[in-house]
């Protein structure tokens, strides 16, 4: 796939540049103009977990962007996809992609679609999945309901970190300690515990407008309830958000009664091989699944 390192767009002239080397506020102003939340400290947290590139015109300014993340030896995901809008419709985000794909190799994608960048993926060779429900608002005070038998909660730790990725890479099929261990310094998490085990847990962080839940990862919806109910409770009358592929069922029914209703949707969208196990709704084999996703990008 082609990924000449300049190209010319109308009256730009458009150099690839590495993303580490980007200013935070560069970056910021450019998820600003197409309405994205993303502060400069949110910016920060997500280029330490990942590659990326930016596209600058002649006077340097950023006018584009597109990351990967790799997760195991034969998988990565692709987010923070970016055309500023004077660029839109003229190639650039086509341009951008075919440059990160082509450092991705022979390695299975996936990535979180928007609605307008939709077709361009698919026709990049990207076929949809699931959908993911971003959910988000004014938190409301949850009812109190009883945790799962024979549970209990506590907080999480960093001590955690090694029990906690070995049950996400059950759920998401890939390994995301790195990503796991970065998300721990910033969030508040929460266990579920049973039998002296982790089955469940789930982090709350600053992001955007407030916060945001995720990941979640749970064997059913009644111990995701657990898990999120407290975080929730934490930040009532506040800005929440949690992005979900749950359609139907007690969680997202808990999440729209916690003053949380769908506000967008996005895709989930893979090549090269299917990216989530079973329909992306349940777990193949009856393990843990992925209620709240980590990000967009990180899914």
């Amino acid at each position: 796939m082609a990924r000449s390192s300049s190209i010319q767009l109308d009256s730009f002239e458009l150099t690839i540049g590495e993303i580490e080397n980007a200013d935070l506020d560069a970056l910021h102003t450019l998820s600003l103009s197409v309405g994205w939340p993303h502060r400069a400290e949110d910016w920060q947290i997500v280029r330490e977990m990942g590659r990326g590139v930016v596209a600058r015109d002649a006077i340097g300014r950023v006018l584009g962007s597109a990351m990967w993340f790799d997760f195991a030896p034969d998988f990565t995901t692709l987010g923070m996809v970016i055309t500023s809008p004077r660029l839109q419709m003229l190639g650039t985000g086509r341009w951008m992609m075919e440059h990160v794909i082509a450092q991705t190799g022979s390695r299975a994608l996936g990535l979180n679609a928007t609605r307008a960048a939709k077709r361009l993926y698919q026709s990049l060779g990207f076929r949809a999945e699931k959908i993911v429900y971003q959910c988000n608002g004014e938190a409301v005070s949850p009812p109190e309901v009883p945790l799962p038998p024979r549970t209990r909660l506590r907080a999480l730790d960093q001590a955690d970190h090694t029990e906690i990725a070995a049950l996400d890479l059950a759920a998401y099929g890939a390994d995301r300690m790195p990503v796991l261990a970065r998300l721990l310094n910033v969030s508040k998490g929460l266990a579920l515990i049973r039998d002296g085990r982790i089955v469940a847990f789930s982090l709350c962080r600053r992001f955007g407008r407030g916060h945001v839940i995720g990941p979640v990862v749970a064997a059913s919806d009644e111990e995701a309830i657990a898990v999120v109910r407290p975080h929730v409770a934490d930040h009532a009358g506040s800005f929440l958000r949690i992005d979900t592929r749950q359609q139907s069922g007690a969680f997202p029914q808990f999440i729209a009664q916690s003053g949380l209703p769908v506000y967008d949707t996005v895709t989930s969208m893979s090549m090269r091989r299917a990216w989530l196990q079973g329909d992306g709704a349940q777990p193949s084999g009856g393990g843990p699944l992925i209620y709240g996703l980590a990000s967009q990008a990180l899914g």
